[in-house]
């Protein structure tokens, strides 16, 4: 998945969902989505994270 399209899932599902949603890099370089509280990656592999709830 490209940023762009990680990006706009990530924001829809934020939006839907209520809760913060974390775009990661997979093992293989590919990116990703889930919610924050599911993540159990390495921190150092997230991209970006979008939190409906932010100012």
């Amino acid at each position: 998945m490209s940023f762009p399209d990680a990006h706009a899932f990530a924001f829809s599902l934020a939006a839907t969902l209520m809760v913060a949603i974390v775009i990661f890099r997979a093992g293989d370089g590919t990116l990703s989505v889930v919610p924050a509280t599911e993540y159990d990656g390495d921190d150092a592999e997230i991209v970006g994270e979008i939190d409906p709830f932010a100012s």
